[in-house]
């Protein structure tokens, strides 16, 4: 049976082997390269990949099939971060990138993300449309064609230089050697490796690594920078001495970031503190968007600074359209996804990384500090993220249930009820619940914010009694 492609929230990911074969990549790539051929020449699209298993053979296949689809491919040769390719796709002006990346996904996962020629993720009017090229018969993948590159290759970048150019334009690297921080990078043996690190130690800073290698296997787990995974980056930081570790996930787009006392401080609170601080130290008011799953401590904020909110479906390219239209200085996502205004509209864990080292080094004060300050300003918020498995009667039961406005939460009121994506409960205190279903699998997550952390055991516990039907 053929394999159907759908591109998701951030491109389409398989198991390599199992559905991620290069049979398939040639149907998504000809259906990539087809609407391509319906936009505006010259087509132009740069071809780049993260470290994973097989990426390189990923990148020539795809070369091949553009060029006889009369698009001339320019190959990122090394591995490189998202964002680096993003900014590429800008400053050189293409018609879009293949990139191949599974990003935080586990390392037997490969995938495809497709920009389009603003730099941003494809929106759903595009893959839509790809999806839509894709061919499902036999006979039709065999005449995909594919041709040979020229004697010399075909074109190739190397898309680092201008990238770090473009982020010492946007951090204050001499305010972060001034103060006498030192950083540990972790890259998680991901594209970021190389990019943080090295624009630090020009800058002066005093930068230790780890994982700074590449490894196909990613440690053995998801090249995803948790909490529980960045230990070896804080045994590091105790034998440096540092203030600071700053990690990024396997194609850099997310970010992890540990305080200088070890504990992690989780996405939703540094996409609030940076909004804070850029406001503070940039003046930008023109906006700040955030999926409806991310903390509402940025609605606090929000009023507090007088700065008009954008609430987005998941997904970074909703926040990437904005983020192109000028309308907001930052955008966030609780999963780890962030840039600013002037950069590119997809998500940057280098970028986000450095902007915080930028914030503690200005600041003089640790992120524990500042978010205590931040609770004392506007009150404190206390999210977290569950997945729940569901069979699938469950699943298709709890499908209809969400069609339905429930007026209460395990004998809560609820006040308001939100659609921007899944359905959001917010209840009488300004704790909420949101409940979003999984398009890949039979799982439904949901993300909870309470205002006293005292309550959190029970609204999770609510949360999962209405998911089970109890």
């Amino acid at each position: 049976m053929t394999t159907a492609i759908r591109f998701g929230t951030s491109g389409w990911r398989a198991v390599v082997a199992d559905e991620f074969t290069v049979a398939n990549i040639r149907r998504a790539v000809a259906g990539i390269a087809a609407y391509v051929k319906s936009q505006p020449g010259p087509h132009r699209v740069l071809v780049g990949r993260d470290p994973r298993f097989l990426g390189e053979g990923f990148v020539a296949e795809t070369a091949r099939i553009l060029a006889a689809a009369g698009i001339a491919p320019i190959v990122i040769p090394e591995p490189a971060p998202t964002p680096a390719i993003a900014y590429a796709v800008r400053t050189l002006k293409t018609s879009g990138a293949i990139n191949f990346t599974a990003s935080h996904n586990p390392p037997e996962y490969n995938g495809i993300k497709f920009s389009t020629s603003d730099g941003a993720p494809a929106l759903p009017e595009v893959t839509r449309q790809i999806e839509a090229a894709i061919v499902d018969d036999d006979a039709a993948m065999a005449e995909i064609p594919r041709i040979e590159p020229p004697s010399g290759g075909f074109e190739t970048t190397d898309v680092k230089p201008a990238f770090l150019k473009r982020l010492a334009e946007l951090i204050d690297l001499k305010a972060i050697a001034k103060s006498g921080i030192k950083i540990v990078v972790d890259p998680f043996w991901g594209a970021g490796r190389g990019y943080a690190s090295d624009l630090l130690r020009e800058a002066g800073v005093p930068v230790e690594t780890v994982h700074d290698y590449r490894d196909v296997l990613f440690g053995g787990h998801a090249p995803e920078p948790d909490g529980e995974l960045l230990e070896a980056a804080r045994t590091k930081m105790r034998e440096f001495g540092a203030s600071l570790v700053i990690a990024t996930d396997g194609d850099a787009d997310r970010f992890g970031i540990v305080d200088g006392d070890g504990a992690f401080i989780q996405p939703n609170y540094i996409i609030a503190l940076l909004f804070d601080y850029l406001v503070e130290t940039r003046g930008w008011r023109n906006g700040v968007a955030k999926s409806v799953a991310t903390t509402n401590l940025i609605n606090a904020l929000a009023e507090r600074h007088k700065v008009h909110l954008y609430e987005t479906p998941v997904g970074f390219k909703f926040i990437g359209e904005l983020m192109n239209g000028d309308k907001i200085a930052i955008g966030g996502e609780e999963s780890a996804g962030l840039t600013i205004r002037g950069h590119v509209p997809e998500k940057d864990g280098i970028l986000a990384g450095l902007l915080v080292a930028e914030m503690v080094a200005v600041r003089g004060r640790s992120l524990g500090a500042q978010l205590k300050d931040l609770f004392a300003e506007v009150g404190s918020y206390y999210p977290v993220r569950e997945n729940f498995r569901l069979t699938p009667e469950r699943k298709a039961a709890f499908t209809e249930k969400l069609k339905a406005d429930a007026k209460e939460l395990s004998g809560r009121k609820v006040t308001q009820v939100v659609r921007t994506d899944g359905l959001k409960l917010v209840l009488e205190d300004g704790s909420w619940v949101c409940y979003r279903l999984s398009g890949t699998e039979p799982v439904v997550r949901a993300y909870v914010e309470v205002r006293r952390e005292k309550d959190m055991e029970a609204l999770r516990t609510a949360a999962e009694k209405f998911v089970r039907g109890e």
